[in-house]
Parts: structure tokens; sequence; C-alpha cells
């Protein structure tokens, strides 16, 4: 199966529509799409505006891969569950977002090999033709990773050792909480 997603804020009608004209051509029946809120409804793939938390996370795990827009909620969850991804970044200039946030986060994500990308409608259509079947990536933690959380205590008792040598009195107000 085929779970695509473009997330709960915006509609990204040019990301749904090329997956539909995509599975009508290819006779796929095994697409589900969470559309968003959209006037555009799709005629070859099921699709429902809006999946609560678990119904996206149980789509995600039963899913053989993810095609999404760049957002990091569906990003992280489809890495969690070691699901490969084709993205396709929402564009400023065509009022699908407010600025190129998408692209930049695709643009630093793919040098890491975790996803592919699909710039626009032509590039996911040959990205989507090269899908094989079931494929098990690494899954991340859901969690931070050791290294990063003794960073961030090291530098809150930097800070607070700063504070007490200053004598600021944040390190007490901090301390506190």
């Amino acid at each position: 199966m085929i779970f695509v997603t473009v997330g709960s804020q915006m509609p990204f009608d040019r990301l749904v529509r090329a997956v539909d004209q995509w599975a009508a051509a290819r006779g796929r029946s095994d697409v589900f799409a969470q559309i968003g809120s959209t006037d555009f409804l799709p005629t070859a793939i099921s699709a429902k505006k809006y999946v609560d938390p678990l119904e996206f996370r149980r789509c995600v795990e039963t899913a053989d891969v993810i095609v999404a827009h760049a957002g990091m909620g569906s990003i992280i969850t489809a890495l969690e569950c070691g699901k490969p991804m084709i993205v396709m970044p929402r564009r400023g200039s065509l009022n699908e977002t407010r600025n190129d946030h998408q692209v930049a986060t695709v643009r630093h994500l793919s040098k890491h090999g975790r996803i592919t990308v699909a710039m626009n409608e032509e590039e996911l259509v040959g990205k989507l033709d090269s899908v094989g079947g079931p494929q098990e990536m690494d899954h991340i933690s859901p969690h931070a990773s050791p290294v990063l959380i003794a960073t961030i205590r090291n530098f809150v008792d930097g800070k607070r050792y700063a504070d007490e040598l200053t004598g600021s009195g944040t390190a007490t107000q901090a301390g506190a909480r």
C-alpha cells in the first residue's frame, strides 16, 4: 500500500493530483491519501481529508512507501517506522506554503540518504514508477539520543555555573523551574 499525506495546514493539490493521475494510468488501487482541506477530490485513489493521529500512525506502519509533503511530522513518523518515503516539497512561489522552507528541508535531509526527493510532479511519477515491494529501513528512535541529552545538560549546567559566577540570578530561577 502507498500512503500519501499532505499534512493538515494547507491543501497540496499538485501532489495529490499527480499521485491520482499516476494511479489511474498504472491501474493502482492500493493508494490511500490524507488530502487535507481541499476542493480537489481524487478519483483513482482512496482519500480522506483528515485522519486522527492513531489512524495516521497505523497508515504509516502498514504502508510499503510513504509519499508526503516535506512536513517534519510526516518525515519523522516514517523514519521512526522505518518506511521508505518520497517527499515532494510545497513551493512558496506556487502559494502552497508561505515560503520555501520545505525546499530547504528536503535539500538538507536528502544529503543523509534517508528520503527520496521529487522536486516536481514529473520526478514524483518517476520515483513512484521505481517503487518496488515492501522495504524495511533502519528505524530512528522516537527519543532524543543520549549524546544530545548530555550536550544540552552540559550547556544548561555551564550556564548555571556562569550565572552563579556573575551573580545574575537566572540560575536560581532556572533551577526553581
